[in-house]
């Protein structure tokens, strides 16, 4: 395959958007990604991202493909497997087996849900443990739920499943860290009980979940009988092909600077994967927008 001037690995906001800033600059570019979305396609309604008092989530992934579509951008279904230097230029080895050669990289892998790693959690997986309430919550249609965490999107699958269930637990380690208008309409709701301070300490049941035992910080137990324990613990960034090339927080996100650079000359980051604090959609589509311009600038002048 000819030498490319741009490989994007991700097609979630931030690199979607990377991808139409590049090609509008004129880059050859190639799309590596396993799906076309990202979280976005997994998440309800988005109710602050400009131009949309609200909008479904696959239904805004969907619009942004449409677009990239029309600018025939090429995305490649594979994930990417391996990202190294390859003498002045970079290599990509995709998860099929293909390469992909380029004079830059943006990365824009995203990131996976986080498991709680306790007993249960493995064993009852799609069979009443969820990490998609948008997802399964139909499926768990008039019974009492669990939501298992304490920022946006815990708070978020909560709203979800209000209509659905019949009573949701929100279960939360620390603090509840939401926003404040998610915070308002969840505690305003009957079905709704949040509990404080508690960690799960099992998951049981037999051929499906039926209850999941918390214990609070001072010790005391609560066996909670649900059919659903919904996991919203937060991401962890997608990088092991990565790993060995650019430099990682103690999270595992990739460092980046103002101008989305990594610790390699000419491989930016941008999203979810990166150390940008916040996680929203917004801001992952402003960073790809940021990352495609660096990127740009240097393959025209080869100074980063």
């Amino acid at each position: 395959m000819a030498l490319l001037d741009l490989i994007i690995i991700g097609a979630g906001p931030a690199g979607m958007t990377a991808a139409i800033y590049a090609k509008r600059k004129g880059l050859t570019l190639q799309v590596l990604a396993d799906s076309v979305g990202g979280q976005v396609t997994k998440t309800g309604n988005v109710e602050n991202y400009p131009g949309y008092k609200s909008i479904p989530g696959p239904q805004l992934a969907a619009l942004i493909k449409k677009q990239l579509e029309e600018m025939t951008v090429d995305i490649t279904m594979s994930r990417a497997a391996k990202l190294e230097k390859s003498g002045d230029y970079f290599k990509v080895t995709s998860g099929d087996g293909h390469t992909y050669e380029a004079r830059a990289v943006i990365i824009a892998s995203g990131s996976k849900w986080k498991e709680l790693n306790v007993p249960g959690e493995k064993e009852f997986k799609n069979r009443g443990v969820s990490y998609c309430p948008t997802c399964d919550g139909p499926l768990f249609s008039g019974m009492d739920v669990a939501v298992i965490g304490g920022g946006n999107a815990a708070a978020e699958a909560v709203l979800d499943l209000i209509p659905l269930a019949t009573k949701v637990y929100l279960v939360v380690r620390s603090t509840l860290k939401a926003d404040k208008v998610v915070i308002d309409k969840i505690s305003a709701n009957d079905k709704v009980t949040i509990l404080t301070g508690y960690t799960v300490d099992k998951i049981n049941g037999t051929d499906f979940v039926e209850s999941v035992d918390i214990v609070s910080t001072g010790g005391e137990r609560k066996t909670l009988s649900v059919g659903g324990v919904f996991v919203e613990v937060g991401l962890a960034p997608n990088v092991a092909f990565a790993k060995d090339l650019v430099q990682l927080n103690d999270r595992g996100e990739i460092v980046i600077d103002e101008r989305c650079r990594t610790s390699v000359c000419g491989v930016y980051a941008a999203g979810d994967v990166s150390d940008v604090p916040q996680k929203q959609i917004i801001v992952a589509a402003g960073e790809g927008a940021k990352a495609a311009m660096s990127a740009f600038t240097y393959i025209s002048t080869q100074k980063c």
